[in-house]
């Protein structure tokens, strides 16, 4: 990416107020929650961008702040991560209180706008800011950044082949014509789009129907209709529409889902890749993200000096164009494994490079899985293998070896691990068995204490002999006989 990738939006206050219900009120049917904790973290184009910072990327953030408390906390919140661009808000800084008991929401509490932006004096910030992005993001959540005429001005004047991503909300602005990908749900499609004639009963047909006229109606390069657990759906206006399934059913809290859809496919777009790599990219990012715990598991410390929480972020995305494996870390992997296994299941993993998949790499897979409810495969990167087989390997990129693998019926998730050793890797994912396809016979596997040191069981499998991805080079390299 050759510049930063700059987000341009409402930004809020989001705090989620936890703890649990045994009672009601004694002058009212109504729950008394015992707070035990209060997350605070930013919201709106904010979370957008700290999702962004978290992954790496150079981040500037165009939005409103008014002068209260609110605006103060984000200042707080985004500041060391983040290059703050802030127009003034004469009417404050919108904030939205959640109170939850056991991830279930009883109510929320909005304070705040709507808002009243003022962009008049920083025209020329806006334009210099937008000349040097790699790329644009646009996260409306109706609070008025996005009909100012010096902010339209200036996202339409960007450079040629800055690609700019729109996030709409019902109650924002129609996005700026040439806009490169608008990433509406379903719903704000239909909201936005409107009554349409003849409008096919199908699902999948009402999403391209709606995306097509989106498409025309905007002048826009492209429209992704999130469709939630099934994924999305990217329609050009015309022709056949391009339907990323989602690699893995996400259950969690969907909070701030469109948010990290919308980052990781402008992330995408940014590195070079194609819409469609963009919207699989995307909706990989978001199933691991809602897996993960959505926005709530994003930490976020509010102290004056504070950087953001030690803690992995949520939802990580992976490079541009790799698909869902890679895309969590070990702890997403871990806890949407042991979510789907229940209690009492059984999580096994094994590992390798898996360069060249072959029948004996297949073997080693079912038989892995035989032994659990669940197989983890934990897959070398591409410089690990580098190191361990040579500078002429790998053959196969760790996406797209992630991919076939995860493909297979055996495999349950992938995690791709940087290391020589699976030591760091497997002591983040604790799984109850690791298991070793190779000739280890009365040879104690290197990684055998970490495995037991959480009551997890080591195991040898048996191994096809003669099958190798080094072998197979040979043969193909010399012309042998298969």
């Amino acid at each position: 990416m050759s510049g930063p990738l700059v987000v341009v939006g409402d930004v809020l206050l989001d705090v989620d107020v936890e703890g649990t219900t045994t009672r009601l009120c004694p002058d009212a049917p109504a729950p008394v929650l015992d707070v035990e904790r209060e997350r605070v973290r930013p919201g709106g184009a904010g979370l957008a961008a700290l999702l962004a910072a978290r992954d790496g990327d150079e981040v500037v953030l165009v939005t409103a702040l008014g002068d209260d408390a609110a605006a103060q906390r984000l200042r707080a919140l985004l500041s060391p991560v983040v290059t703050l661009v802030a127009l003034p808000d004469a009417h404050g800084t919108r904030e939205k209180v959640r109170v939850r008991a056991g991830g279930t929401s009883l109510v929320r509490l909005d304070r705040g706008g709507p808002g009243a932006p003022d962009a008049s004096g920083a025209a020329e910030r806006l334009r210099e800011v937008l000349a040097g992005a790699g790329a644009v993001l646009v996260s409306d959540y109706g609070g008025g950044t996005t009909s100012l005429p010096e902010v339209r001005a200036a996202l339409q004047e960007r450079p040629h082949g800055v690609p700019l991503v729109w996030d709409p909300h019902p109650r924002g602005a129609a996005p700026v014509p040439g806009a490169t990908l608008v990433t509406p749900n379903a719903d704000e499609a239909q909201r936005l789009g409107g009554p349409l004639d003849d409008l096919p009963a199908a699902p999948l047909a009402a999403a391209e129907a709606r995306a097509a006229a989106l498409v025309r109606r905007w002048r826009a390069g492209a429209v992704a209709v999130t469709l939630g657990a099934r994924g999305a759906l990217l329609s050009y206006g015309q022709g056949t529409p391009v339907v990323a399934p989602a690699p893995f059913a996400a259950h969690g809290d969907s909070c701030g889902a469109g948010d990290r859809f919308a980052t990781a496919a402008a992330q995408s777009l940014a590195h070079g890749g194609g819409l469609s790599d963009a919207l699989t990219h995307a909706v990989a990012t978001a199933a691991a993200f809602v897996a993960a715990g959505g926005a709530a598991s994003v930490e976020v410390r509010d102290e004056p000096s504070g950087a953001p929480a030690a803690a992995p972020p949520a939802g990580t995305a992976p490079a541009p164009g790799t698909a869902a494996p890679g895309t969590s870390t070990p702890e997403d992997v871990a806890r949407r494994v042991r979510a789907a296994v229940g209690a009492g299941g059984t999580v096994v993993a094994t590992g390798g490079c898996f360069d060249l998949l072959h029948a004996g790499h297949v073997a080693t897979l079912r038989a892995a899985r035989a032994l659990g409810d669940a197989l983890v495969v934990c897959l070398n990167s591409d410089a690990s293998v580098s190191r361990l087989k040579g500078p002429t390997r790998p053959l196969v990129t760790a996406g797209d070896r992630a991919r076939v693998l995860e493909a297979l019926e055996c495999v349950d998730a992938v995690v791709v691990f940087d290391e020589d050793t699976p030591e760091a890797v497997l002591d983040r994912l604790r799984p109850d068995v690791w298991a070793k396809g190779g000739d280890y016979a009365d040879v104690a596997l290197p990684e055998s204490d970490l495995v037991r040191s959480w009551g997890g069981q080591p195991v040898v499998l048996p191994y096809l002999d003669g099958r190798s991805t080094t072998g197979l080079v040979t043969r193909i390299t010399s012309g042998a006989p298969r």
